[in-house]
Protein backbone atom coordinates (compact mmCIF):
# COMPACT_ATOMS: atom_id res chain seq x y z
CA UNK A 1 0.00 0.00 0.00
CA UNK A 2 1.59 3.25 -1.16
CA UNK A 3 0.62 6.49 0.51
CA UNK A 4 -1.58 8.70 -1.62
CA UNK A 5 -0.39 12.02 -3.00
CA UNK A 6 -1.32 14.61 -0.36
CA UNK A 7 -2.42 16.99 -3.11
CA UNK A 8 -4.99 14.47 -4.36
CA UNK A 9 -8.69 14.98 -3.72
CA UNK A 10 -9.52 12.09 -1.39
CA UNK A 11 -13.10 13.10 -0.78
CA UNK A 12 -15.97 12.60 -3.20
CA UNK A 13 -18.63 14.56 -1.37
CA UNK A 14 -19.12 11.86 1.26
CA UNK A 15 -16.97 11.61 4.37
CA UNK A 16 -14.35 9.03 5.17
CA UNK A 17 -14.63 6.76 8.20
CA UNK A 18 -11.67 5.63 10.26
CA UNK A 19 -11.22 3.41 13.28
CA UNK A 20 -8.08 3.46 15.40
CA UNK A 21 -8.07 0.32 17.56
CA UNK A 22 -5.77 0.85 20.50
CA UNK A 23 -4.82 -1.39 23.38
CA UNK A 24 -6.92 0.55 25.88
CA UNK A 25 -9.38 2.51 23.72
CA UNK A 26 -10.69 2.76 20.18
CA UNK A 27 -11.36 6.08 18.47
CA UNK A 28 -13.86 6.18 15.61
CA UNK A 29 -13.63 9.24 13.35
CA UNK A 30 -15.84 10.54 10.55
CA UNK A 31 -14.31 13.38 8.54
CA UNK A 32 -14.71 15.31 5.31
CA UNK A 33 -11.16 16.66 5.62
CA UNK A 34 -8.34 16.48 8.18
CA UNK A 35 -9.60 19.66 9.80
CA UNK A 36 -13.29 18.87 9.36
CA UNK A 37 -14.29 16.08 11.74
CA UNK A 38 -18.02 15.45 11.65
CA UNK A 39 -18.02 13.07 14.59
CA UNK A 40 -15.52 11.32 16.81
CA UNK A 41 -16.41 8.71 19.40
CA UNK A 42 -14.23 6.79 21.85
CA UNK A 43 -15.02 3.38 23.28
CA UNK A 44 -12.95 1.21 25.65
CA UNK A 45 -11.07 -1.77 24.28
CA UNK A 46 -12.52 -4.76 26.12
CA UNK A 47 -13.22 -8.13 24.52
CA UNK A 48 -13.12 -8.51 20.74
CA UNK A 49 -16.84 -9.25 20.66
CA UNK A 50 -17.85 -6.28 22.78
CA UNK A 51 -15.42 -3.83 21.20
CA UNK A 52 -16.08 -4.72 17.56
CA UNK A 53 -19.84 -4.77 18.17
CA UNK A 54 -19.72 -1.25 19.61
CA UNK A 55 -17.66 -0.05 16.63
CA UNK A 56 -20.11 -1.61 14.19
CA UNK A 57 -22.94 0.25 15.89
CA UNK A 58 -21.15 3.58 15.42
CA UNK A 59 -20.26 2.85 11.79
CA UNK A 60 -23.82 1.76 11.05
CA UNK A 61 -25.20 5.00 12.47
CA UNK A 62 -22.77 7.03 10.37
CA UNK A 63 -23.57 5.10 7.21
CA UNK A 64 -27.28 5.65 7.75
CA UNK A 65 -26.97 9.36 8.60
CA UNK A 66 -24.16 10.57 6.34
CA UNK A 67 -22.83 7.67 4.29
CA UNK A 68 -19.10 7.21 3.96
CA UNK A 69 -17.07 6.44 0.86
CA UNK A 70 -14.21 4.41 2.38
CA UNK A 71 -13.12 2.88 5.66
CA UNK A 72 -9.68 2.92 7.24
CA UNK A 73 -8.81 0.44 10.00
CA UNK A 74 -5.66 1.11 12.01
CA UNK A 75 -5.09 -1.51 14.70
CA UNK A 76 -2.72 -2.34 17.51
CA UNK A 77 -0.58 -5.29 16.60
CA UNK A 78 0.88 -7.50 15.67
CA UNK A 79 -1.60 -8.04 12.85
CA UNK A 80 -1.63 -9.84 9.51
CA UNK A 81 -1.35 -7.14 6.83
CA UNK A 82 -0.92 -9.42 3.78
CA UNK A 83 -4.16 -9.44 1.71
CA UNK A 84 -3.37 -12.84 0.18
CA UNK A 85 -3.08 -14.49 3.59
CA UNK A 86 -5.88 -16.63 5.03
CA UNK A 87 -5.61 -14.63 8.25
CA UNK A 88 -5.46 -11.19 6.62
CA UNK A 89 -6.91 -8.58 8.94
CA UNK A 90 -6.57 -10.75 12.04
CA UNK A 91 -4.71 -9.91 15.23
CA UNK A 92 -1.71 -12.20 15.72
CA UNK A 93 0.36 -12.98 18.85
CA UNK A 94 -0.64 -10.05 21.02
CA UNK A 95 -0.28 -10.35 24.80
CA UNK A 96 -3.72 -8.71 25.07
CA UNK A 97 -5.96 -11.43 26.43
CA UNK A 98 -8.70 -12.67 24.10
CA UNK A 99 -7.50 -10.77 21.04
CA UNK A 100 -5.20 -13.25 19.22
CA UNK A 101 -6.92 -14.29 15.94
CA UNK A 102 -9.63 -11.61 16.26
CA UNK A 103 -10.87 -10.78 12.74
CA UNK A 104 -10.74 -7.00 12.51
CA UNK A 105 -11.19 -6.50 8.76
CA UNK A 106 -13.78 -9.20 8.16
CA UNK A 107 -15.95 -8.12 11.06
CA UNK A 108 -15.85 -4.36 10.51
CA UNK A 109 -15.92 -4.19 6.72
CA UNK A 110 -18.57 -6.78 5.84
CA UNK A 111 -21.74 -4.68 6.30
CA UNK A 112 -20.73 -1.59 4.33
CA UNK A 113 -19.48 -2.43 0.83
CA UNK A 114 -16.93 0.39 0.63
CA UNK A 115 -13.18 0.32 -0.10
CA UNK A 116 -11.22 -0.66 3.01
CA UNK A 117 -7.57 -0.24 3.98
CA UNK A 118 -5.98 -1.98 6.96
CA UNK A 119 -2.66 -1.40 8.68
CA UNK A 120 -1.15 -0.91 12.09
CA UNK A 121 -2.15 2.07 14.19
CA UNK A 122 1.38 3.47 14.06
CA UNK A 123 1.70 3.07 10.29
CA UNK A 124 -1.57 4.95 9.96
CA UNK A 125 -0.31 7.70 12.26
CA UNK A 126 2.91 7.92 10.27
CA UNK A 127 0.91 8.35 7.06
CA UNK A 128 -1.23 11.07 8.63
CA UNK A 129 1.86 12.94 9.81
CA UNK A 130 3.32 12.67 6.31
CA UNK A 131 0.15 13.99 4.69
CA UNK A 132 -0.75 16.73 7.15
CA UNK A 133 1.91 17.06 9.87
CA UNK A 134 5.55 16.74 10.82
CA UNK A 135 6.49 14.44 7.93
CA UNK A 136 4.92 16.48 5.15
CA UNK A 137 6.94 16.34 1.95
CA UNK A 138 9.08 13.38 3.09
CA UNK A 139 9.10 9.90 1.57
CA UNK A 140 11.15 8.27 4.34
CA UNK A 141 9.81 8.85 7.82
CA UNK A 142 9.27 7.15 11.17
CA UNK A 143 6.54 7.77 13.71
CA UNK A 144 7.13 6.48 17.23
CA UNK A 145 4.54 6.28 19.99
CA UNK A 146 5.65 5.66 23.57
CA UNK A 147 2.70 4.69 25.72
CA UNK A 148 1.15 1.40 26.83
CA UNK A 149 3.50 -0.13 24.27
CA UNK A 150 6.12 1.26 21.93
CA UNK A 151 5.15 1.19 18.28
CA UNK A 152 6.97 2.46 15.22
CA UNK A 153 5.26 3.38 11.98
CA UNK A 154 8.03 3.03 9.41
CA UNK A 155 7.58 4.48 5.92
CA UNK A 156 10.28 3.78 3.32
CA UNK A 157 10.08 5.29 -0.18
CA UNK A 158 6.49 6.37 0.48
CA UNK A 159 5.09 3.03 1.66
CA UNK A 160 4.91 1.18 4.98
CA UNK A 161 7.50 -1.59 5.27
CA UNK A 162 6.21 -5.10 4.62
CA UNK A 163 8.43 -8.18 4.15
CA UNK A 164 7.42 -10.92 6.58
CA UNK A 165 5.21 -8.43 8.39
CA UNK A 166 4.89 -4.85 9.54
CA UNK A 167 7.50 -2.98 11.55
CA UNK A 168 7.96 -4.15 15.15
CA UNK A 169 10.85 -1.83 15.97
CA UNK A 170 9.47 -1.35 19.49
CA UNK A 171 10.61 -4.90 20.16
CA UNK A 172 14.18 -4.62 18.92
CA UNK A 173 16.64 -5.54 21.63
CA UNK A 174 18.88 -2.71 22.71
CA UNK A 175 21.96 -2.52 24.94
CA UNK A 176 20.99 -1.65 28.48
CA UNK A 177 22.42 1.42 30.10
CA UNK A 178 25.29 0.46 32.37
CA UNK A 179 23.97 -0.50 35.78
CA UNK A 180 20.33 -0.87 34.69
CA UNK A 181 19.03 -4.12 36.17
CA UNK A 182 15.33 -3.36 35.69
CA UNK A 183 13.18 -6.42 34.94
CA UNK A 184 11.64 -5.94 31.48
CA UNK A 185 7.88 -5.43 31.26
CA UNK A 186 7.74 -7.30 27.95
CA UNK A 187 6.64 -10.94 28.34
CA UNK A 188 8.61 -11.88 25.22
CA UNK A 189 11.96 -10.06 25.53
CA UNK A 190 14.23 -9.25 28.45
CA UNK A 191 15.75 -6.14 26.93
CA UNK A 192 13.58 -4.75 24.13
CA UNK A 193 12.73 -1.06 23.96
CA UNK A 194 9.09 -1.63 24.92
CA UNK A 195 10.07 -3.70 27.93
CA UNK A 196 12.51 -1.06 29.16
CA UNK A 197 10.93 2.29 28.25
CA UNK A 198 7.17 1.99 27.69
CA UNK A 199 4.56 3.53 29.95
CA UNK A 200 4.21 0.37 32.09
CA UNK A 201 8.01 0.17 32.35
CA UNK A 202 8.14 3.77 33.55
CA UNK A 203 5.39 3.12 36.11
CA UNK A 204 7.29 0.08 37.40
CA UNK A 205 10.54 2.02 37.57
CA UNK A 206 8.88 4.81 39.55
CA UNK A 207 7.76 2.36 42.28
CA UNK A 208 4.59 4.19 43.20
CA UNK A 209 5.70 7.75 42.45
CA UNK A 210 3.55 9.77 40.05
CA UNK A 211 5.45 10.81 36.89
CA UNK A 212 4.30 14.41 37.25
CA UNK A 213 6.01 14.61 40.66
CA UNK A 214 9.39 13.33 39.43
CA UNK A 215 11.93 16.11 38.74
CA UNK A 216 13.61 16.30 35.34
CA UNK A 217 17.01 15.45 36.81
CA UNK A 218 15.80 12.29 38.55
CA UNK A 219 17.93 9.25 37.58
CA UNK A 220 14.81 7.33 36.52
CA UNK A 221 14.72 9.19 33.21
CA UNK A 222 18.23 8.16 32.11
CA UNK A 223 17.45 4.54 31.10
CA UNK A 224 14.29 5.71 29.32
CA UNK A 225 16.31 8.20 27.27
CA UNK A 226 19.03 5.60 26.65
CA UNK A 227 16.63 2.95 25.33
CA UNK A 228 14.73 5.35 23.05
CA UNK A 229 17.95 6.87 21.69
CA UNK A 230 19.30 3.37 21.04
CA UNK A 231 16.16 2.56 19.07
CA UNK A 232 16.56 5.80 17.08
CA UNK A 233 20.21 4.84 16.39
CA UNK A 234 19.01 1.53 14.93
CA UNK A 235 16.47 3.33 12.74
CA UNK A 236 19.08 5.79 11.45
CA UNK A 237 21.52 3.00 10.61
CA UNK A 238 18.94 0.72 8.98
CA UNK A 239 16.26 2.56 6.99
CA UNK A 240 17.57 6.11 7.49
CA UNK A 241 14.33 8.09 7.91
CA UNK A 242 14.67 11.76 7.07
CA UNK A 243 12.86 12.61 10.30
CA UNK A 244 11.52 10.80 13.34
CA UNK A 245 8.37 12.01 15.10
CA UNK A 246 8.19 10.66 18.64
CA UNK A 247 5.04 11.04 20.70
CA UNK A 248 2.63 9.11 22.87
CA UNK A 249 1.60 9.64 26.47
CA UNK A 250 5.03 9.24 28.06
CA UNK A 251 6.67 11.91 25.92
CA UNK A 252 3.67 14.21 25.70
CA UNK A 253 3.65 14.44 29.49
CA UNK A 254 7.44 14.81 29.77
CA UNK A 255 8.54 17.31 27.09
CA UNK A 256 12.03 17.52 28.59
CA UNK A 257 12.76 14.04 27.22
CA UNK A 258 12.87 14.86 23.48
CA UNK A 259 15.90 17.18 23.66
CA UNK A 260 17.69 14.60 25.78
CA UNK A 261 16.89 11.81 23.31
CA UNK A 262 18.17 13.96 20.43
CA UNK A 263 21.40 14.66 22.30
CA UNK A 264 21.82 10.99 23.24
CA UNK A 265 21.29 9.96 19.61
CA UNK A 266 24.03 12.31 18.43
CA UNK A 267 26.37 10.97 21.11
CA UNK A 268 25.53 7.42 20.10
CA UNK A 269 26.13 8.01 16.38
CA UNK A 270 29.44 9.69 17.29
CA UNK A 271 29.75 11.40 13.92
CA UNK A 272 29.40 8.21 11.88
CA UNK A 273 26.07 9.06 10.25
CA UNK A 274 25.21 12.57 9.11
CA UNK A 275 21.69 13.62 10.04
CA UNK A 276 19.68 16.13 7.95
CA UNK A 277 20.53 19.79 8.49
CA UNK A 278 17.06 20.50 9.88
CA UNK A 279 17.10 20.64 13.67
CA UNK A 280 16.06 18.80 15.69
CA UNK A 281 16.01 15.40 14.00
CA UNK A 282 13.51 13.86 16.43
CA UNK A 283 10.41 16.03 16.74
CA UNK A 284 7.03 15.95 18.41
CA UNK A 285 4.14 14.92 16.13
CA UNK A 286 2.41 18.03 14.77
CA UNK A 287 -0.97 16.30 14.85
CA UNK A 288 -0.57 15.54 18.54
CA UNK A 289 -3.24 13.25 19.94
CA UNK A 290 -5.07 13.29 16.58
CA UNK A 291 -2.21 11.52 14.76
CA UNK A 292 -3.70 8.09 15.45
CA UNK A 293 -7.35 8.90 14.65
CA UNK A 294 -6.33 10.80 11.51
CA UNK A 295 -4.11 7.86 10.61
CA UNK A 296 -7.25 5.80 10.12
CA UNK A 297 -8.63 8.59 7.92
CA UNK A 298 -5.38 8.57 5.92
CA UNK A 299 -5.84 4.83 5.37
CA UNK A 300 -9.41 5.41 4.21
CA UNK A 301 -8.13 8.05 1.77
CA UNK A 302 -5.62 5.54 0.42
CA UNK A 303 -8.33 2.89 0.02
CA UNK A 304 -10.47 5.33 -1.94
CA UNK A 305 -7.55 6.39 -4.12
CA UNK A 306 -6.66 2.78 -4.94
CA UNK A 307 -10.30 1.95 -5.73
CA UNK A 308 -10.39 4.82 -8.24
CA UNK A 309 -7.11 3.83 -9.92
Amino acid sequence: MRMSDPSANHFDGRPLAGVELGGTKCICTLATAPGAILDQQTIPTTTPEGTLSAILTILGQWQAQWGFSALGLASFGPVDIHPQSETYGHVLATPKRGWPDADIVGTLSAPFGVPVAFDTDVNGAAMAEMLWGSGKGLADFAYVTVGTGIGVGLIVHGAPTRGIGHSEVGHIRVPRMAGDDFVSCCPYHADCVEGLASGPALVARLKGRAPRDVPHNDPVWAPIVHALASMAHALVCSTGPLRIAMGGGVLANQPHLLPRINAALLDSLNGYMALPDTKPYIVAPELGAQAGPLGAIALAATALEEARA
